[in-house]
């Protein structure tokens, strides 16, 4: 037999022996005894009397002992509703209650490993909210700043910056850059002939091609200033890709504005033409502005030039710097050497013409408006001049 069955039959062998004593060992005695001879019956009724009232006390006290150990076994396996941590029970109790306490007392600790692991996992799960919270917000920002990016350059642009050194795209620096201006020519004339809500349909439905055109030869939208449009190019991809995207897309612009032109007419709507200012050299790009309101543009000398060369510019007609000119496509062919006077310099600047022709015809319209006369028609020829800075 082993050492836990001896102990499984210690409390079954004290219910046995309280039964014993309490009904069947005091009458088997005191009948041995009458049997015997050794006691008269009266004494045989006495005697039997005595023994079954000492079996009854000793029986009880082996129960009543039992069952203080079961009473305090179920008050120490009672657990509150609230606690942080369930202790072991140490008892000195018969074996199989003892087995019955460690019993319980390796569930307490399953239990409270258990709580442990569920603690821990609720932390992780708090921090995991936390990180989660910090993502979106993070991410909410980052929408933010690319919605707001996206309306001054194009989506692939925008990525490039999202994933590049913020601190490296947003300082203060001096950078090679090519600085295009844009003009509608003769816009205050025009302007006059028709409804303010007219002026504005206009100039969106016309910027809203001009952007897009930008933004596909990965330039960035400086500003509007009334129906002039200014962008720079080369910011992210260097000088010699921007003097080159920069023409590009002011060839991309002459073409469009005349088919926008040509749709203009065919609704009986005015039309115009745009002149268009290039120049490339170094300039500063950065935060300018007040604490309470910043623009992220260009500024310097390159810039004025571009300017100024916009202003040299006739409708139709396109003023590249030296320094974009090196650069452009050699696919555009060079013209006749002139030179143009520019505001604020002393000597006449050298100039290259490229001439293009563009046959634009325009649609029958019933009677001739004197709104229509800046509409383009016929067999027109787009002069391209390229002007030192």
């Amino acid at each position: 037999m082993t050492t836990k069955q001896q102990q499984r039959m210690s409390f079954y062998r004290k219910i046995r022996i309280s039964l014993g004593l309490m009904g069947i060992l005091p009458f088997l005695l005191v009948m041995y005894l009458f049997i015997q001879e050794q006691i008269s019956f009266s004494n045989t009724i006495i005697l039997c009397a005595a023994m079954i009232l000492f079996s009854i006390l000793v029986g009880f006290t082996l129960l009543r002992q039992s069952a203080d150990q079961l009473s305090m076994l179920a008050r120490e396996t009672t657990l509150p509703e609230k606690i942080e941590t369930i202790q072991p029970i140490h008892l000195h109790i018969d074996g199989e209650l003892e087995n019955i306490a460690t019993n319980f007392n390796a569930v307490v600790k399953q239990l409270n490993q258990a709580r442990h692991d569920i603690q821990e996992q609720s932390i992780q799960l708090l921090q995991y909210a936390e990180d989660l919270a910090g993502s979106y917000e993070q991410l909410k920002h980052e929408e933010q700043l690319r919605n707001h990016l996206s309306r001054y350059i194009g989506n692939d642009l925008v990525d490039q910056i999202m994933h590049s050194s913020k601190e490296v795209l947003l300082k203060n620096q001096r950078k090679t850059l090519t600085v295009m201006f844009a003009d509608i020519r003769s816009f205050t004339a025009l302007s006059e002939q028709m409804q303010p809500e007219e002026v504005v349909t206009m100039l969106n439905e016309y910027f809203t091609i001009m952007v897009e055109i930008v933004f596909s030869c990965n330039g960035m939208l400086d500003k509007f200033v009334g129906d002039q449009l200014m962008a720079v190019f080369g910011h992210m991809s260097g000088d010699a890709e921007g003097a080159k995207n920069g023409v590009l897309a002011a060839l991309k612009m002459q073409q469009a504005t005349e088919a926008l032109m040509q749709k203009r007419a065919g609704n009986h709507q005015p039309t115009f033409q745009i002149g268009i200012g290039i120049n490339t050299g170094s300039a500063i790009i950065g935060n300018v502005g007040s604490e309470n309101r910043m623009d992220y543009t260009v500024i310097g000398d390159t810039v004025n030039a571009a300017a100024r060369l916009e202003e040299q510019a006739k409708a139709g007609e396109i003023i590249i710097g030296e320094q974009t000119y090196k650069h452009m496509p050699r696919t555009i062919q060079v013209k006749n050497r002139i030179e143009l006077p520019v505001k604020n310099r002393l000597q006449p600047v050298a100039c290259y013409t490229i001439k293009r022709k563009t046959i634009v015809t325009e649609p029958k319209r019933d009677k001739p408006s004197a709104q229509h006369s800046s509409s383009l028609h016929g067999t027109t020829h787009q002069s391209v001049i390229i002007a030192p800075a």
